[in-house]
């Protein structure tokens, strides 16, 4: 099976990451991407080279799928470690094992803690879990791949108490632009329900808390339904099984070929498959087709089960994202769900890495009323944001500009040069959250950056490489930027260095005045 492009980066660059001492890596792709395809590469890889290799999936479904996609990928054949099957003793390089039964302290004390090389956990998020980290703990040694759809910050920053690097990220936006996954469109409907007195349990909001909100509702929810859904193959998610089951009925009694799958559904392939030939036009779950379930045709979600966990708003959301014969985009159905904290998941979480940007997105699509596709979105709420920070600090930046320092104060030469990515930092790993190095803080000062300012490791060596990139491509320095933002010029961070240094040069040979004609707050330098 041929690769595409970045799944062989991928490939790649978690092969790197182990070679460079990162025994913990993860592995960030969109659902739909392929990251079973990609780990069962690299697991062949492992196995090339005489390791042995544990998948671990926590469903019994997901083992399957695993071990079908490594023969499909790479014709290796699986032992399964789940109930009374076990691989000891088996000449299969190659094990699919179930958490649960693995996590057992009598069965995990029956293999060697150096039996397995290399350990993927799909799905990362769950290696947190006492029972994978009990197994983990065991194979201490085992080189560890997590792999996971897009996790937001505070995600990240959970996964950094095990994970030691982030091998390699696809985002969303990327796959949709390189053509992988279909563009998403996004509706907010005007209809309010209130979650500020729901509960939360487990650190999300309590399902039967929102059943409660969400009932009186499902009967105008079924009508604004008609407006978006009625030509479009529709998946809904509520929170418990007898809202879907209600909502189902609901939706039949309106005109909708509905049907309704949870875990006790004894056909529940047959009508997978129904739905999937088109007898059905929506199909509710309570939450059951979050994983393990791809049906590329449909091309309309509606999450009626709010969320504040982006990774599960995201694979919610992924069962819509696939591409699909005359599949144009995919529609979001976003309700206007009331909280008091900024915390609930938007179709913004989905392409947004900054919450400020986030925000401003989720309200440009309230105010629009229409369906309004989310890269534009995220593009023009990035623009209003620039400009909202840029008014915001101008007072500030003037106050820096007109310090008496030789050395350029860090949020001065962010804002000049428009790095949100580094305005907006916060550090994820262990070894972001350390001071800088002396070496760091050395070097920083050398190129005109004041250090003291600079908060942790992840944040100087950001720094560090944007101006080392930045050097390369012949741009500005940070001196010339604050010499030429001290005499009233705009943006130097986005000049050349060459257009910088013979202004500079036109200066001091004015005696260090600007000259009568330039006008620095009207100075194109770029």
């Amino acid at each position: 099976m041929e690769l595409r492009p970045y799944q062989q980066e991928a490939r790649e660059a978690v092969k790197n990451d182990w070679a460079a001492g990162f025994l913990r890596t993860l592995l960030v792709l969109p659902t739909g991407c392929g990251k079973t395809i990609v780990f069962s590469k690299i697991v062949e890889d492992m196995v090339r080279s005489g390791r042995r290799c544990l998948v671990l999936a926590h469903r019994g479904e997901l083992l399957d799928q695993a071990a079908g996609k490594l023969l499909q990928a790479t014709g290796l054949r699986c032992s399964v470690e789940k109930a009374e099957e076990t691989c000891l003793g088996s000449w299969y390089r190659v094990t699919v094992g179930s958490i649960q039964s693995l996590m057992r302290e009598k069965r995990l004390g029956q293999f060697p803690a150096d039996y397995f090389d290399v350990i993927v956990v799909d799905e990362a998020h769950h290696a947190l879990s006492d029972g994978y980290q009990r197994v983990l703990t065991h194979f201490e040694e085992a080189r560890v791949l997590g792999v996971t759809a897009t996790p937001d910050r505070g995600d990240m920053q959970n996964l950094g108490q095990y994970f030691e690097h982030l091998a390699y990220e696809y985002t969303l936006p990327r796959a949709i632009k390189d053509g992988y996954l279909c563009p998403i469109k996004a509706v907010t409907i005007p209809l309010t329900l209130d979650l500020s007195h729901v509960g939360v349990q487990a650190g999300d909001f309590k399902n039967s808390d929102i059943d409660t909100v969400l009932d009186p509702y499902l009967h105008q929810i079924a009508e604004e339904m008609h407006t978006y859904c009625d030509n479009r193959k529709t998946v809904v998610f509520l929170p418990l099984v007898r809202t879907s089951q209600k909502f189902c009925r609901l939706l039949n009694t309106q005109g909708f070929r509905a049907a309704e799958v949870n875990g006790n559904s004894q056909d529940r392939a047959e009508v997978l498959k129904a739905f999937d030939e088109g007898k059905y036009n929506v199909l509710c779950n309570s939450m059951l087709l979050t994983e393990g379930w791809d049906c590329p045709s449909v091309d309309c979600v509606v999450v009626l089960r709010p969320t504040k966990v982006r990774s599960l708003y995201s694979q919610m959301v992924g069962r819509g994202t696939r591409l699909f014969p005359g599949k144009e985009n995919l529609l979001l159905l976003d309700f206007l769900w009331h909280t008091e904290r900024h915390e609930l998941c938007h179709p913004a979480n989905l392409i947004c890495e900054s919450d400020e940007v986030a925000r401003k997105m989720t309200e440009n699509i309230e105010a629009a009323g229409c369906p309004v596709d989310i890269e534009e979105a995220e593009k023009k709420a990035s623009e209003d944001v620039v400009a909202q920070r840029e008014e915001s600090l101008a007072k500030q930046l003037a106050e820096m500009r007109s310090r008496k320092r030789k050395l350029v104060d860090p949020l001065q030469f962010e804002m000049s040069i428009q790095a949100a990515d580094l305005s907006s930092y916060v550090p994820s790993f262990g070894w972001e959250m350390g001071p800088p190095s002396d070496q760091q803080r050395a070097t920083l000062e050398k190129l005109g950056i004041f250090p003291d300012e600079i908060e942790t490791a992840g944040k100087a060596t950001l720094l560090l490489d944007r101006l080392a990139k930045r050097r390369v491509e012949g741009l500005t320095t940070p001196k010339q930027i604050r010499f030429l933002e001290g005499k009233g010029f705009q943006h130097v961070g986005q000049w050349q260095f060459e257009t910088a240094k013979h202004l500079i040069d036109r200066i001091a040979a004015n005696g260090w005045r600007v000259p009568g004609n330039i006008n620095p707050s009207e100075y194109e330098g770029t």
